[in-house]
């Protein structure tokens, strides 16, 4: 056997392994690549009309929204501009709960409360990162999967390459006047090779988050060398209830003095203290369409002092190119990273992995059954020998 035809049954039994499986990853981020889009379009609570008064501010907010929940923590307050409704995040996981409280922050009035764990698109979401399965397993499945279709796209460049010139025109067009066989046979072949690259990108950024040990090597790559630190969540130094600031709430102060001089368009999270340890962190992205730009700031509860951090989700203007790399991670996967453009590339991409396990089915069964219609040579010439001889 030689090394091609041993890359061919290697291509082979690894897409029959793993179809099922990239087919449901990769049509299940095709339709979240529009999410936001969509969400925009057929969810009119998430939006306000813009009025010449000051926001109501993060405590206030809060106060409202806990009427809706009682008896669940708000996580975090966030402000997305003026035409757009403040959010009220409820998240738990130890609870497993997830809801959002949208929320007019010039009135108070409360626009929808909407539990996440049952929307649409959570339910995409979920089958992407772990095929609806318990989280536990599906996320192993997911990422063997993923690491898996990472090989492929390699084997598959190697089975694509020509072999000389004359083969190389027939790599790169689709014959559409062909019998069906050879349509799919190109359509699984050039389709494949031009989808190539994006592919090896949505396989790359979705092992940092299947394994850690990838993760953990990737940054390593792309650092130089540089071990990356794990998140730690900075603590404040707590002090008795009466020594905590008075008049106007730690959350408040710091929401007022964080939203000047934001740009316009930018987003405010304001996430509040759960623990007496806890600090108030606030997150602000000057351009809410991705999330790599975000500056990410903790603050003393008590005191309001920041407190520096030295991981990747600290402040953007300390972050190296490698962690800026790494922070990309997520807008790369979606595309999100180059524009609505980007994420129609890759909306495009997707659909076309998606073909790729079952146009490669296809090939394996046509090839299978062709192979059982037709006789073994040495049987052909057996039955040719045989009809020769006299009766």
């Amino acid at each position: 056997m030689t090394v091609k035809k041993a890359i061919g049954k290697i291509h082979l039994w690894l897409g029959l392994s793993s179809g099922l499986v990239v087919f449901i990853i990769a049509i299940t981020g095709c339709i979240y690549a529009f999410q936001e889009e969509i969400s925009n379009l057929t969810q009119p609570y998430r939006f306000v009309q813009a009025q010449d008064k000051p926001f109501l501010p993060p405590s206030q907010l809060q106060s409202i929204v806990l009427t809706t929940l009682p008896g669940k923590q708000v996580h975090a307050l966030m402000y997305q501009g003026k035409e757009r409704a403040a959010k009220a995040i409820f998240y738990s996981d130890e609870e497993d709960y997830y809801y959002i409280v949208y929320i007019n922050q010039y009135t108070g009035k409360v626009l929808k409360v909407s539990d996440e764990n049952r929307t649409f698109f959570r339910f995409i979401l979920d089958g992407h990162f772990y095929l609806w399965l318990p989280h536990e397993v599906g996320h192993v499945v997911v990422a063997s999967a993923t690491l898996i279709f990472a090989v492929m796209i390699i084997t598959g460049l190697i089975l694509w390459w020509p072999k000389n010139k004359a083969g190389r025109k027939q790599r790169f067009s689709i014959k559409w006047n062909a019998k069906w066989r050879r349509k799919n046979y190109d359509l699984h072949n050039v389709l494949g090779f031009y989808v190539l690259a994006l592919a090896l990108v949505f396989a790359i950024t979705g092992l940092v988050w299947g394994f850690e040990w990838f993760s953990k090597g990737y940054y390593a790559a792309i650092s130089g060398g540089e071990k990356m630190l794990q998140y730690e969540e900075p603590l404040s130094k707590y002090i008795p209830q009466t020594a905590v600031i008075a008049q106007q709430p730690a959350i408040d102060k710091i929401w007022v003095r964080e939203s000047q001089g934001m740009p316009a368009g930018a987003s405010i999270e304001v996430h509040t203290p759960e623990k007496n340890t806890s600090t108030i962190a606030v997150n602000v992205n000057p351009d809410p369409t991705t999330y790599w730009k975000t500056d990410y700031r903790y603050f003393d509860q008590y005191t309001l002092e920041e407190i520096p951090v030295k991981h990747i989700w600290g402040r953007f203007a300390n972050a190296t190119a490698s962690q800026k790399l790494m922070r990309m991670n997520y807008d790369i996967h979606v595309g999100a990273v180059w524009g609505f453009s980007g994420k129609l590339l890759a909306f495009f991409a997707s659909l076309i992995i998606a073909s790729l396990p079952l146009t490669g089915t296809l090939i394996w069964w046509g090839r299978r059954n062709k192979s059982k219609k037709t006789p073994a040579p040495d049987n052909v010439k057996k039955a040719a020998r045989i009809a020769a001889q006299p009766v």
